[in-house]
């Protein structure tokens, strides 16, 4: 089978078929079987299980689908267009079973497997963010412990819920007890809210995360933030992790536990596009529940964060090492 880009002129571009026509796939992409080489795909994991508070993120991948059919194809800040410089295709929904969160996970951890050893690297549309541990350890197995850099308004490192160890706020804890990351290089961003006590701080830092807490970005200039998480990573191998509730429930109201306070799309948008050209190996977007969401905003907004996150990992590709920061997109 011969490639299947995305055809600026064509129907999947919004300029022959209307954009809220045709492909229900990400951004109306060929799907993963239709081409020969996938270089990133788009994983949809419809898994909302473990979470502790408000369910129906497994109805994310469908409705961040859905509002991918908006998005064009050239990115004017990182200066490409991601769809035709590399090959991306949608990869569907992993199968995996709604009601052992155990079983779950080895089925989610398997299907990553299989596309990492096709050297796909995936963008993972969530499911409540227990989903990121079992691609964590895919990722591991393939890349050893990995950079993680964690956008949440929560540090996901409690140890258990009603003595359950695999819930959406436990990933972390999990991930890094098991050595699945560099504790030298991860941290938290956007952190807010109330905690259960003092302790989740230490022992969050003991398991190897440095947090930026939100009220940083009143402090500081959002170049000086995203030079100390670039410092940070270097040029390790980079997970994303991105919870959409890192965003004020103004931005992304439909998520399971919304966080008054947090970063606007803008900045996360900005913060995402200066990882161009750093070694970004997979990401997630998780906790999208649109039952919650209002005229598609949390949907827009997470479509958008795939779209950056996917022209990320084209820039790497294509050896662009400029990370546009804000103020500095000439």
């Amino acid at each position: 089978m011969s490639l299947h880009h995305f055809d600026p002129i064509g129907p999947t571009s919004g300029q022959e078929l209307p954009r809220y026509a045709g492909f229900a796939t990400f951004a109306r992409l060929p799907r993963f079987e239709d081409v020969a080489k996938v270089d990133v795909g788009i994983l949809g994991v419809p898994f909302d299980a473990g979470v502790t508070y408000r369910p129906g993120a497994r109805f994310g991948p469908s409705h961040i689908r859905q509002a991918s059919r908006l998005l064009r194809s050239y990115n004017p800040v990182i200066e490409l267009d991601p769809f035709r410089e590399i090959q991306v295709a949608d990869c569907g929904d992993v199968a995996c079973n709604p009601f052992a969160i155990d079983e779950a996970l080895v089925q989610i951890q398997a299907a990553v497997d299989s596309y990492l050893d096709a050297g796909t690297r995936l963008v993972v549309l969530g499911g409540d963010h227990t989903v990121a541990l079992p691609v964590l350890r895919a990722i591991a197995k393939k890349h050893g412990p990995v950079a993680v850099v964690h956008f949440d308004a929560h540090l996901d490192t409690w140890d258990t819920y009603f003595g359950e160890s695999y819930t959406h706020g436990s990933p972390f804890r999990r991930a890094s007890e098991e050595g699945l990351i560099d504790r030298q290089a991860s941290v938290h961003v956007g952190t807010r809210g109330p905690i259960y006590s003092a302790d989740d701080l230490t022992a969050d830092r003991n398991l190897g995360f440095t947090p930026i807490h939100v009220r940083e970005f009143l402090r500081r200039p959002l170049d000086s933030i995203i030079e100390e998480i670039l410092a940070l990573v270097g040029t390790r191998p980079l997970y994303v992790s991105i919870d959409i509730d890192v965003l004020d429930p103004a931005h992304a109201p439909g998520t399971g536990t919304p966080e008054p306070g947090g970063l606007t799309s803008r900045e996360l948008l900005e913060m995402i596009r200066a990882f161009a050209g750093a070694n970004l190996v997979s990401a997630d977007i998780v906790e999208v529940a649109p039952a919650y969401d209002h005229a598609e905003i949390t949907g827009f907004a997470a479509a958008s964060i795939a779209y950056e996150l996917i022209s990320v990992m084209a820039s790497h590709s294509f050896g662009n090492q400029t990370n546009k920061t804000p103020g500095n997109d000439s």
